[in-house]
Formats: C-alpha cells, structure tokens, sequence
C-alpha cells in the first residue's frame, strides 16, 4: 500500500519576513505549513518498531478472548460457595493456559486452573491456591465470603475486536509493537523514513580521524546532527564536508535534493557577506532567515530546493543541537507524519542562582541531583554556546521564559529532561 507524498504547502511557505518570533509561534507555523512527505507501507512487527503510524491500528480479535484464570488456584460455581462456612468440593479437572477443559464445570465440583486458563463453562470464579485447604482423596475446601467473579478476567476487558487500540501518528514503541500482536496484527501501515541528508562547509572543518591542522576544528556537528536524526527514525545520508565552491556546493545540494525530503546544515549560512551556501539555495529554489528570540540560537535559515526542505543551524556547538532538538526535531517529525506534540516540561525547584539576558526565551543546561529535600536542578558552570563537553553532560535543559531577569534558589523552573526530545 502507497500513499503520493505531499510536498509542503507552497514553494515558498517559509516566508515570514524579518520579524523576531518566538519559539511557540515558529513551531506553529512549521506545524501549519509542513505536510508528511512520506509514502506508506505495510511491515511486518518485526520490523515496525520506531516507525511512525500512518492509519489506526484495530483490533482484529477481543482481549482476552475468554473469561481467563488471574491467579493459580480452582475455578468454581459462585453458586456453590458459602457465605457463612467453608465448603469441601471433589476435584474433576485441571486446565492450563492453552489447554482448555472440554466440558462445562458439573455443578457442586472444582477443577483445578492455572494464571491465563480459560475458565470452563459455568465457572465465574477462582479462589486463590494459597486459600484452599486440599483434604486429600481429590477434595479441597474452600473459604467463606469470596466474593463472586473474584480473581477471573473477564472477555474482552482489556480491548473488544474492531476497537482503535493504536493511533495515526504515534511513533511505535516496544509495548506499542506488544499490542498490536495481542490484537491479531501481524503487519501495520507505516510511514517510509524520512529521508535526511546532511552536509557541513568550511575549510577549518576537519574529518575526525585525520590530523588537525592550525585553527582546524573537528566536524563534531555534522556528527551530533547525523546521530538526532538517526535517533527519530530518519534514513540519514551522510555528505560529508562540502568544498567551498559555489558551482561544488550548487550541484551537490541540486543532486541531493532529487532523493531526500531533508538537508541539513550547520554553520556557514549567513545572512551577509559571500555564502556558498545561502546563494545555492536561493538560487535552485527559496531562502529565509528566521529570527528566533532564542538563547542559544541564531536566524535559522530555512527553504525549499524543490520539494524538499533546507534547514541551516548556527554553527557552534550547543547552539547547533539545541537548535535541532527545537526546531529540525518538529520538522523531521511533521514530514514523518508524526502526530503534533510538544515535549513535556517538568517543575522542579532550581538549585543554583542565574542572571539572564531576559529578552529571549533561554535553554540552559543542567541535571536533575537527588537532595535531602528532593530532586533540583542544578547548572553546568559554563552556559557559552561553544562549550559542548556541558552539552554532552547534561540531562535536560531548563527553560526559562523570556522576560525573565534573574533565577533564585529554590523558585520553580521548567525542566526539560533530554530523552523527551531524543526520539
């Protein structure tokens, strides 16, 4: 099954013009003017796990199929128990998960059953192994007041056959692959994986691996950047550093843009000055520098070569995988036709002091510590966007508002823990 891709809404859709916008705002509008790119396909379970969901999975079969045993013990008639003394029946079967009694439960009788049995007929309750007294010659005796349906489950209490159980949109997780196989879902439409490709420029850019020149610097964006998109489920295209020349860079990019939904850059896209980068671009298609009221952050440039979106990030570090984590993250997820969402901020109260500019909205980077009186946030020393080691330490981010002149010890901050942005 295929599905024609959509390219996003017009050639042009990035057009916002110079105005400084916020963080929400622009995820808005990439979320109103982005369209999933991708086709769809059936997969099996096996291979469906970190996909993304393309129609309601529904279920196919009731779960459980059978009133089912939830606990080891014996299966009796309600209608035979006592409310007010114990009760000695004789023993006539044994059931099992996968082997099924084949006969109703004689009135007056017990059969011993194990945790997932099916329950026979007329049975409607199962008295707990540890309760029951066995008398020997095939009897046991069975307490008073157990109360009727006590310790059975139900047909199709966890989910009926022709129910939504899994949603469009949803990336699909390990217990979400768990479900769809209890509902009798041996394969499941799936968007195709967005096809990212992603390049660096710059002569002072250098191959890890190989010697390091005076003033060179180790290409360790390209590489973060490769591994967020790996980690959202993107088949990734790795070209490398690009030679800075304009007729180089212009076909590299006219090439890549016939076979991916995605380029990515960081660094080397400026607003003026010669720019090899910004030039290709605008010259095979459209150009625009947004101006995020983000710290870090720089404009994000963002475009089309065709159909297919050009993102650039800044160039230092932090700034390049925060920038990602904000905004190439939404627009990897809304072309993989992933469901909208916003990750999930948690208050915590702040351990650690902190001046801001109070003009931008603010990412800084810290860790959760487990104190006397609970979990705070503390505050990597170094906050300078160039500094990446505070990167690779930290747990999450805490977002401050803009606004905001100065942090306190123990006033409640948003915190952003990094696994929800990681995938």
């Amino acid at each position: 099954m295929t599905q024609t891709p959509t390219p996003p809404d017009a050639p042009d859709c990035f057009a916002v013009g110079d105005r400084l916008m916020a963080l929400d705002e622009a995820l808005d509008l990439l979320q109103a003017r982005l369209r999933p790119v991708v086709a769809v396909e059936r997969v099996p379970l096996r291979g469906a796990g970190g996909r993304v969901l393309a129609a309601d999975g529904v279920a196919a079969v009731s779960h459980p199929g059978a009133d089912t045993a939830a606990m080891d013990g014996y299966a009796v008639r309600h209608a035979d128990l006592s409310a007010t003394g114990p009760v000695t029946l004789p023993v006539t079967g044994r059931v099992a998960a996968g082997h099924p009694l084949d006969r109703a439960l004689d009135p007056g009788t017990a059969v011993r059953i194990f945790t997932g049995g099916v329950m026979p007929e007329g049975a409607d309750t199962v008295i707990m192994q540890e309760d029951v007294t066995d008398t020997g010659g095939g009897r046991v005796t069975l307490p008073a007041g157990v109360p009727a349906g006590r310790h059975m489950r139900g047909a199709a209490s966890d989910f009926r056959a022709g129910t939504t159980v899994l949603t469009a949109g949803r990336r699909l997780r390990p217990p979400d692959i768990a479900l769809a196989a209890s509902a009798g879902l041996s394969h499941l439409p799936v968007f195709e994986r967005v096809r990212v490709s992603v390049f660096s420029t710059g002569d002072e850019v250098v191959e890890p691996g190989t010697p390091l020149p005076p003033g060179g610097l180790y290409d360790g964006n390209r590489y973060g950047v490769m591994a967020l998109a790996d980690g959202l489920g993107a088949a990734v295209t790795d070209l490398g550093r690009l030679p800075d020349d304009r007729d180089a860079i212009r076909g590299a990019l006219d090439a890549a843009a016939d076979d991916h939904d995605l380029l990515i850059t960081s660094g080397g896209v400026s607003v003026g000055g010669e720019d090899h980068v910004r030039d290709a671009v605008s010259a095979l298609g459209d150009l625009h520098f947004w101006r995020l009221a983000l710290k870090p952050g720089k404009p994000a440039a963002l475009g089309t070569i065709r159909d297919t979106v050009f993102l650039g990030l800044p160039g230092n570090p932090v700034s390049a995988l925060v920038t990602f984590l904000l905004i190439a993250r939404p627009v990897i997820r809304r072309l993989g036709g992933c469901a909208a969402s916003r990750p999930r901020r948690y208050p915590l109260p702040a351990g650690f002091a902190f001046e801001t500019g109070g003009t931008r909205r603010e990412f800084l980077r810290g860790w959760v510590e487990d104190t006397a009186d609970g979990p705070v946030v503390r505050l990597y020393r170094s906050q300078d966007s160039a500094m990446i080691s505070a990167m690779g330490a930290a747990g999450g981010l805490v977002d401050v508002p803009a606004g905001t002149r100065r942090i306190e010890p123990g006033q409640s901050v948003d915190y952003l823990p990094l696994n929800e942005v990681l995938a």
